[in-house]
């Protein structure tokens, strides 16, 4: 019984040193998070630079995977090449050794002052900023306090027989220690959390220095893993490729540092005999060795990789995969405009098959559907930042006044429908989950006024989508009209709607600001769809007065207005 409350004990511990870690990485993150993606984002060009980056901007995170995902992200999106995305990973596993090394000092008398600074920070904070530094002090104090808590209960844990028949296995079999401390690194989701670990267990001479050397390279190899596992959806190839190359380091670094155990012990010892300290040394080392050699080849190792892994995006069905941009393209400005224009139909397409399901929402209690609509606009979002890498590439050389305008217009129709997903998806579909969590059902009179106005939006969206791609002033200035008839469709839908409220309808009042926040939202969106006339109309002034001193035959002025 004793030992049953002891292991309890120790996997209590153990879970609150996963907590703290997991508080300090979500804290920064929340409080840093944009900077320090705009960072990465950034210096990213040379490897030196995304080195030293993946190493700063880690050891703010304290979380490998999630620098490791922003860099996946920016090589998915094309913003950086695969060598400089496996430096921010050399350059990262670097950065999780900082916090180790200063975790293996004792430094467990500050764990109540940052915990009280944490709390206070946190519940007194009017920034919100100081809130999410709060959670970073609160999540370093409980780290310090599970390591404190972690040596006094491993001492009697020692005892149990079934836990020193482990260790004496790992002792024996260090490949045993490897594939352990993966496994924990692996289900923790941190490398951190499991040498802190490793660290407490040395500390209480629990594990012989051998040992530690094994459980080290085993936890670098475990947090590894958990990437390459998430990447296993994406039906790309290509997107796997950092994840498995960094897996690929750590396999290589593990081959060569587990038979030589011994060596490294010998030689790391004599620095510092503190097994303690062995475990944060050697955890510093096995990482900063394995990343002087591949630093050095990571242009042959990107080769390897893109050979093992080609880019298969031509066959994939994701709606946010580009299809036309055509990097060949990009010398010839009316060229890669054309194929910018093509995409952004694209995105029309989603839009449209979006608005379609909003009515399907609203009329069906169908929770599934409501989240299928919502991920439609991550393939809007996808494309979105395609066509912006793109346009932002196109050569200046023969880019006339022609070329410019259409630039404008592509890039302000793609923002437009970029706005229009995201209203969708943020604001429509919560409306819609409201509606099903809660059992709401809108009046019949209701119901048919969302239909009528979600229908006119469908038409407006494929008028602006034909002028769009015709730029005809007619159909633009009738596009930019709808702008005023929507505003009396929604006026009138608003006086309709509070009429069957004086009535005393049940359905209508339980509906009430459901019903009229979707009515703002359909003006928004239908505002968003409005603008794309706005270009057609100024091309046409600037153009009316060259056709009239041409005598241009056949010109009909069309209404012009271009006001709001």
């Amino acid at each position: 019984m004793t030992g049953t409350l002891t292991l309890l004990n120790l996997a209590g511990y153990v879970a609150l040193l996963l907590w703290g870690v997991h508080m300090v990485s979500t804290g920064v993150m929340r409080a840093f998070g944009s900077d320090l993606r705009r960072v990465l984002g950034r210096s990213l060009r040379h490897r030196l630079n995304a080195f030293l980056i993946g190493l700063g901007v880690t050891a703010a995170l304290q979380s490998s995977t999630a620098t490791g995902l922003m860099a996946t992200s920016f090589v998915a999106s094309g913003v950086i090449g695969l060598a400089p995305a496996l430096a921010v990973i050399l350059g990262a596993n670097v950065g999780t050794t900082l916090i180790v090394q200063v975790l293996s000092f004792d430094v467990s008398l500050v764990a109540p002052i940052l915990i009280l600074v944490g709390v206070i920070a946190f519940k007194r904070g009017g920034r919100t900023r100081t809130r999410d530094l709060g959670r970073v002090w609160i999540g370093l104090g409980l780290i310090l306090l599970a390591l404190h808590l972690l040596v006094v209960a491993i001492e009697p844990a020692a005892q149990v027989p079934a836990l020193r028949a482990v260790f004496g296995l790992v002792a024996s079999a260090p490949a045993l220690g490897v594939l352990i401390a993966a496994v924990f690194a692996w289900a923790a989701h941190s490398s951190v959390a499991v040498v802190l670990l490793i660290m407490s267990l040395a500390g209480a001479g629990v594990i012989q220095p051998a040992a530690v050397v094994a459980l080290v390279t085993g936890a670098n190899l475990g947090s590894g893993i958990n990437p390459v596992l998430e990447g296993a959806g994406s039906g790309n190839p290509a997107h796997r490729r950092l994840p498995i190359g960094n897996l690929l380091t750590r396999t290589v670094g593990v081959a060569v540092a587990l038979p030589l155990a011994a060596p490294i012990v010998d030689l790391l010892l004599p620095l510092d005999p503190d097994p303690v300290r062995l475990a944060a040394n050697f955890h510093t080392a096995f990482n900063l060795v394995l990343a002087i050699p591949f630093f050095i080849i990571l242009p042959a190792t990107a080769r390897l990789l893109e050979w093992l892994l080609p880019d298969r995006s031509e066959n994939l069905q994701d709606p946010g995969t580009p299809l036309h941009l055509d990097d060949s393209a990009l010398s010839d400005p009316h060229l890669a405009l054309a194929n910018a224009a093509r995409e952004t139909l694209r995105m029309a397409d989603i839009v449209e098959a979006m608005l379609r399901g909003v009515i399907e929402a609203f009329q069906a209690d169908d929770r599934r559907r409501v989240a299928e609509i919502s991920r439609m606009d991550d393939g809007v979002d996808s494309l979105h930042r395609a066509i912006k890498l793109h346009l932002t590439r196109i050569s200046r050389d023969g880019f006339d006044d022609e070329a410019g305008r259409r630039y404008s217009d592509v890039l302000s129709f793609a923002i437009n429908l970029e706005h229009i997903g995201d209203i969708i998806d943020k604001n429509v579909m919560e409306l819609a989950a409201k509606r099903v969590r809660f059992r709401l059902a809108f009046s019949d009179e209701g119901m048919e006024e969302i239909r009528a106005m979600c229908e006119r939006l469908l038409a407006n969206l494929k008028l602006a989508i034909a002028v769009f791609m015709t730029g005809d002033a007619h159909a633009a200035a009738r596009l930019i009209a709808e702008k005023e008839v929507f505003r009396e469709l929604e006026r009138h839908a608003t006086e309709t709607h509070f009429g069957r409220l004086r009535e005393g309808r049940l359905e209508s009042i339980e509906t009430s600001a459901l019903h009229l926040d979707i009515l703002r939202d359909t003006r928004r969106i239908n505002s968003h769809i409005a603008a794309a006339g706005y270009p057609a109309l100024d091309a046409a002034n600037a153009a009316r007065p060259r056709l009239l001193r041409e005598g241009a035959s056949g010109w009909v002025e069309p209404a012009l207005d271009t006001g709001g």
